[in-house]
């Protein structure tokens, strides 16, 4: 229980760095307090618009947040009758109350000239309505399409990622299908070897018949779909691979930048990397040659990201139809080698034969292609969101669904903790909040999942490199932007 409470007291006291007003305090006031406190609201006396407004009466004492008054108020008990802000529905979270403590320890620090607005909201029958009747029929469904598929809006491309663009289409040599082979290579920073087999473009069935024993609704309909040539990883991503980059990235903020960063910094340095574990990761299951587990389907890109900076080749995921394709290897059986289970023990990690823990990647035979593990050991992450309802039977082209929900994203492969059913190459899985439910930190850590120690992933190659759009898009795939939970 002690060590418990030192692990919650550690969470909730991490350094976050300096507090930069305009981006962590001002939405913060806009949102919870400028409603009440502001020029033409008559019932409160104190106004927050301004600094001036904001730091008269000492109110808020900068460099002092505990002789500050505003902070006290944020602080109280909930069911505090003086609590700020008062309606429930837009209570502070603990991290928001420690943001604004924090900026008034640091002395308050605010742009005379930046001046509080209340928020705008968006009225359908005023704000939509009138620009919906200016389109047309078509321009309306195109609209009604690209809400469906998430809205997501295009944004300017980080620095970081054009420059990794450039270098990556200006170091790859392969060209063509016809020139992919399997290759081998070592990442710079740890110098862990891992391996890539080349996987030819094609066509295949996704997805399970009906007739198929442990068959999901969620795993159909069937379809024919095209996939276009890749490399993938030969084994699971292993902590020999992945640990430099989980544990060695420096001080980090809760979103995995530098705490201080320099001038001097290197590209890999600049990637986005996991703040430490409170925890040790491998839950004392084995590290060498074992594979990585318990991160999420963010961590997992930014991994790919860090790789792709240090190797100029554009590592990812895989998507659904990717990670099919590869584990069916021209196989139409439940599994690819067959359909027989007690055929299973010879290809995959289980409930049945893994000692109740991981094993070392590579112990059992290939699928067709030479690709290792992929019914069991670990769940594998893939880019894909998960619908109960099934696959869109028009995504035909190197299908990749795309959303904005966080839950549920989609996981193949079945792990050593499961019965065989979840190893068949058509199963899917839906990631869940729950995996979440030991993690110390409020809110919930972006870069771990604490309760999946079944989890983890491989990498892809795709023989295309992707825009600089896309590869941006791809990589900040898998996190909530507005909670950072």
């Amino acid at each position: 229980m002690l060590r418990i409470l030192i692990i919650l007291i550690t969470a909730l006291t991490v350094s976050h760095g300096a507090v930069d007003f305009e981006r962590d305090v001002q939405p913060l006031l806009e949102k919870h307090c400028l409603k009440c406190h502001r020029e033409d609201y008559k019932k409160s006396d104190y106004k927050i618009e301004t600094r001036s407004a904001a730091l008269a009466d000492d109110i808020i004492i900068p460099g002092n947040a505990d002789e500050s008054i505003f902070i006290e108020l944020i602080e109280l008990d909930d069911d505090d009758p003086e609590v700020m802000p008062p309606a429930k529905e837009v209570r502070m979270t603990i991290e928001e109350k420690k943001i604004l403590k924090d900026w008034v320890n640091e002395g308050a620090k605010w742009d005379e000239k930046i001046v509080l607005k209340m928020p705008t909201t968006i009225d359908f029958k005023r704000d939509i309505d009138p620009i919906l009747k200016k389109l047309g029929k078509d321009e309306i469904e195109k609209l009604k399409k690209w809400i469906k598929s998430g809205a997501v809006w295009p944004k300017e491309n980080s620095e970081l990622t054009k420059k990794l663009h450039s270098k990556i289409t200006s170091s790859t040599q392969v060209k063509l299908e016809s020139e992919m082979k399997d290759y081998s290579t070592k990442i710079p920073e740890s110098g862990a070897e891992y391996h890539m087999i080349a996987v030819p473009g094609g066509e295949f069935k996704m997805g399970s018949n009906e007739k198929e024993r442990g068959r999901q609704k969620s795993e159909g309909p069937l379809r024919e779909v095209k996939i276009s040539p890749f490399w993938i990883g030969k084994h699971e991503v292993t902590w020999n691979e992945y640990e430099k980059f989980m544990i060695d990235g420096g001080r980090r903020n809760k979103d995995g930048t530098k705490q201080f960063p320099s001038p001097d910094d290197s590209d890999v340095d600049l990637i986005s990397r996991p703040t430490k574990p409170y925890v040790e990761m491998t839950f004392g299951m084995g590290k060498d040659d074992y594979p990585a587990i318990s991160m999420t389907q963010h961590a997992a890109l930014q991994y790919c990201k860090w790789l792709s900076a240090q190797t100029g080749h554009f590592y990812r995921l895989p998507t659904e139809a990717e990670w099919e394709y590869a584990c069916r290897a021209g196989t139409e059986t439940m599994y690819s080698f067959g359909n027989k289970e007690n055929d299973l023990h010879k290809y995959g990690w289980f409930i049945d034969n893994s000692n109740f823990k991981y094993q070392k990647v590579g112990k059992k035979l290939p699928n067709p292609w030479g690709i290792h593990d992929m019914h069991g050991n670990v769940a594998e992450w893939t880019m894909d969101i998960l619908s109960q309802k099934g696959y869109d039977p028009k995504q035909t082209l190197d299908p990749w669904a795309r959303g904005n929900d966080l839950y549920p994203r989609a996981v193949r492969g079945g792990s050593w903790n499961d019965f065989p059913d979840a190893l068949r190459s058509a199963s899917r899985l839906g990631s869940s909040k729950s995996w979440k439910v030991q993690d110390p930190q409020l809110p919930k850590s972006i870069w771990y999942h604490t309760d999946t120690q079944w989890l983890g992933f491989r990498i892809v190659r795709p023989l295309k490199i992707p825009s600089v759009e896309d590869m941006d898009l791809i990589w900040e795939t898998g996190i909530d932007h507005d909670t950072l939970e």
